[in-house]
């Protein structure tokens, strides 16, 4: 592996609105998620999330740094005045010479202001087989997608590429046809033709319990939930899967057993809440080792070693034998097979990935 972090790029403006356009085309050329702005006394540090890691690009002296935040702040309606609350806005992509449509979100710290853009990209939405997801996992996805009811739990922490799996659950159920499918986002990252989808606003009341509870009154055949934040969400899922209805959703709990932990403590019903569960997927997203360098470190991966990310994942789907188990015995019966650490072993021995790479995603123990 090389170097830790890329090279400086360096700005040549010291005009506010060019020097964001070019640190936003840079992360976009680099394929960054995220652009980190944090200021401080001698100047801003600006960073990328590439590929999941906060990689350092660059340092902004104060005076320009501090007219670049104001270009930012005016550029999605926030108060430029502002700096002691946090704020929150979007940026259209033809306002900022970007290909990308950008969320603003600001934060006081105790060495300055702290912004983060988070760059929305028009993608394809990817086909379940373009995911790279283990064989076992993509058969036993596309075997639920086709049942008429029960339901997906997707977990996994946040950039663990939950989403991107269930946009491609989405594709595939929109190109088979024949079902009414209603989403609930929070917020709608891509637009798929045919399918019903709405954002929750918590400011209005909006949440995503009361959007399931209306939207099941339009008659949908597959309800897709963002994310189960509360009971009453929880509750609802699970009364959709057992009532005629294919429901995903995304639970955060870390493990396919702790997925079990967290339902039970969220649903009282504990036989409703393990006949309604079909299929838990945990995921992550680990680094591929670069193409063109093999890890070594070159322009092509900004010298990091590495290009784009996999999925590694465990699964465990229920079945009749499995469900007495859990109703008898409780979560600690959960042992998926493969497990993360596993699946992570496949990907180092064909040589997509390494071994450093899966002990800073896993921890120790590999």
């Amino acid at each position: 592996m090389g170097k830790s972090s890329p090279s400086n790029f360096e700005m040549n403006s010291d005009s506010a609105p060019r020097v964001l356009e070019e640190i936003i085309q840079r992360a976009e050329c680099a394929g960054a998620s995220d652009v980190h702005l944090q200021m401080a006394s001698d100047g801003a540090q600006v960073s990328f999330r590439l590929d999941g890691v906060l990689t350092p690009a660059n340092k902004i002296e104060r005076d320009l740094a501090e007219r670049v935040f104001g270009r930012i702040k005016f550029l999605s309606h926030l108060k430029t005045y502002q700096e002691s609350l946090p704020q929150d806005g979007r940026i259209d992509k033809a306002d900022a010479q970007s290909k990308c449509d950008i969320r603003v979100s600001t934060y006081p710290t105790v060495t300055g202001e702290k912004i983060v853009l988070r760059l929305f990209a028009e993608q394809t939405v990817q086909k379940i087989e373009e995911l790279e997801l283990p064989l076992t996992a993509e058969n036993e996805l596309k075997t639920f997608l086709r049942q008429t009811s029960g339901m997906l739990l997707l977990t996994g922490p946040a950039g663990s590429g939950k989403t991107t799996t269930i946009y491609a659950c989405l594709r595939h159920l929109s190109e088979v046809g024949g079902r009414h499918i209603i989403t609930i986002e929070d917020p709608v990252e891509q637009i798929i033709p045919g399918i019903m989808q709405t954002e929750i606003n918590e400011v209005r009341g909006l949440n995503f319990a009361t959007a399931a509870r209306h939207l099941l009154r339009q008659d949908p055949q597959v309800l897709v939930i963002g994310e189960i934040r509360d009971d009453e969400t929880a509750n609802l899922a699970v009364r959709a899967a057992l009532t005629g209805h294919l429901v995903i959703s995304t639970l955060h709990a870390g493990s396919c057993k702790g997925v079990f932990e967290r339902l039970f403590v969220m649903c009282p019903d504990r036989y409703a809440t393990i006949s309604g569960v079909e299929l838990v997927l945990n995921q992550r997203l680990i680094r591929r080792l670069c193409e063109k360098c093999h890890g070594v470190g070159c322009p092509d991966c900004l010298q990091t070693g590495f290009r784009g990310r996999i999925p590694v994942v465990e699964s465990v789907k229920l079945n009749d034998s499995l469900r007495a188990e859990l109703r008898n015995k409780g979560p600690e019966i959960i042992q998926p097979a493969p497990t993360l650490i596993e699946a992570a072993k496949v990907l180092c021995d064909s040589r997509k990935t390494n071994a450093s790479e899966v002990e800073r995603l896993l921890g120790s123990g590999f």
